[in-house]
């Protein structure tokens, strides 16, 4: 009787610098979400990490929806 892997547990989480150069910001930045609350994180004793799947989120909620090509260059 072993402990049993949680699969949660066995996905790789994100340091605040891996999780910037994800997003493409600096690390500043995202100390300064963290400070604000502006991003969900984890804390693992004393370290801040971030869930993969949370780049995805912050990525979709600033997508911007192309406009239909409304005849553009018709005449």
């Amino acid at each position: 009787m072993g402990i049993q892997a949680n699969p949660r547990t066995n996905r790789s989480l994100l340091n605040t610098e891996e999780f910037a150069a994800a997003l493409g910001l600096s690390p500043k930045t995202i100390r300064n979400w963290v400070w604000t609350r502006r991003v969900s994180y984890l804390r693992v004793g004393r370290a801040i990490r971030f869930r993969p799947e949370t780049v995805e989120e912050i990525l979709n909620r600033g997508a911007v929806p192309a406009l239909e090509q409304r005849g553009i260059g018709a005449q």
